[in-house]
């Protein structure tokens, strides 16, 4: 029971909120003050991480504001909020999520970030029809069994719930954590009560492209364990590198394990999965490990030397230089995948690149004078021994992708003393 010291604190709070909103139009000014009250006070919040020195900033301060503007006047009572952080006066806001570049629009569910930033286009009407998608509920219904064998895609990532009472904590840990998880699995649920008396409160992971399926064993109240288990399916140790994600993958900062590779070759995809679950367990947050079509991304290939007929293949892109693994025969072998990423961190690849580079400009160095010996001498009595053939080029190439990073025309990486 909330006593009255209480109970006036909570009024004044709720004012200071209603001041800040009312000060700043229909946008609240993001703080550390104001920030953990403002992304538990709605469903949605929609941050835009601006700097006032930064010109492409100061194009979207405008259109946000109007954005926020019609939000409010079209759909009064929603629970969303549109915020801006000043991240050249509020720094460690910016910091705190590790925002570098300018503008960064990101989105928070329930107070929680989700991965994928906005990066569309940047009008109003653009703006408000991405957090009316937010709102919509990541749940799909289903009837009977029937239904969902129809309407599932076996080739995507799909959660079927059976949970008996949807006014419960459990439905809704399980509409939280989809609205969390909507750009990485489809979420499913049973309407009908003869389903869900059979099955119980139960969740069911089904693999993509197989028939495996993994049930839920965990509390259904306990949000943050169920919220870790569907996160580590829905989003897993490899993922599948496009054209369209390449630049948000870059933007994680983790150095590319790229697995070149016929899409129709689905043993070596299940190889290579099984490998780095195996392997790499503990190295989620070291290294980005990617199955790439071999045929879209024949310039990255190409650059290593290598072509669609020795598919699959296997590279490093530390976004410095892309390193090969030295032998795709003992690619199974226990340890020998773990120990190429161990070595790319130690500084072993790196180390070796350079004794490789200063190495083979010595054997340059070399047959170079030992040809300029022979043209000196072209008709001494000597047996002339046949040119040396230059030495393999073995030193890694440089990073491909580095250059699938965002343009520098989209954001402002500028400091205010560069403009």
């Amino acid at each position: 029971m909330k006593t009255w010291p209480q109970k006036l604190l909570r009024f004044f709070l709720l004012m200071l909120v209603g001041i800040i909103l009312s000060a700043s139009g229909n946008i609240v000014n993001l703080n550390m003050g104001n920030l953990d009250a403002t992304l538990k006070g709605s469903q949605v919040v929609f941050v835009a991480f601006c700097a006032d020195w930064c010109p492409f900033s100061r194009r979207l301060k405008p259109v946000w504001e109007q954005a926020a503007a019609k939000w409010t006047q079209d759909r009064p009572g929603t629970s969303v909020a549109w915020a801006i952080v000043d991240s050249v006066q509020q720094a460690d806001v910016a910091d705190k999520y590790f925002v570098n570049k300018y503008p960064t629009m990101k989105i928070f569910i329930n107070g929680e970030l989700i991965s994928k930033e906005y990066r569309s286009t940047r009008s109003v009407e653009a703006l408000i029809e991405f957090v009316d998608e937010q709102l919509k509920t990541a749940i799909i219904d289903f009837p009977n069994t029937d239904f969902l064998a129809a309407s599932i895609d076996r080739e995507k990532r799909n959660v079927v719930g059976y949970i008996a009472d949807r006014n419960s904590v459990e439905y809704a840990n399980f509409q939280k954590i989809g609205a969390l998880l909507r750009e990485d699995c489809f979420f499913y649920s049973a309407t009908d009560d003869a389903l869900k008396s059979v099955n119980g409160n139960t969740l069911v992971f089904k693999d993509p492209g197989t028939d495996d399926e993994q049930k839920y064993t965990g509390s259904f109240t306990d949000y943050e364990f169920m919220k870790q288990w569907l996160t580590d399916k829905c989003i897993p140790l490899v993922r599948e590198v496009t054209f369209e994600n390449v630049e948000e993958l870059t933007e994680e900062g983790l150095p590319f394990l790229i697995f070149f590779r016929d899409p129709k070759d689905k043993d070596s995809d299940k190889l290579f999965t099984e490998l780095v679950t195996r392997e790499l367990y503990d190295q989620k947050a070291a290294v980005n490990a990617l199955l790439a079509d071999g045929h879209k991304f024949a310039h990255p290939l190409r650059h290593l030397g290598k072509t669609a007929k020795d598919l699959p293949v296997l590279a490093i892109d530390s976004f410095q230089h892309m390193f090969l693994f030295p032998n795709m025969a003992e690619l199974d072998q226990v340890g020998k995948l773990r120990q190429f990423v161990l070595d790319l961190h130690s500084g072993k690849l790196h180390k070796e690149f350079h004794e490789n580079l200063d190495s083979r400009i010595a054997e340059l160095q070399k047959l170079a004078l030992e040809q300029q010996e022979q043209d000196n001498n072209p008709n001494s009595g000597e047996a002339r021994a046949p040119a040396a053939m230059p030495p393999a080029d073995t030193t890694p190439k440089p990073s491909i992708f580095k250059e699938l990073k965002p343009s520098n025309k989209r954001y402002s990486l500028l400091s205010k003393t560069e403009l």
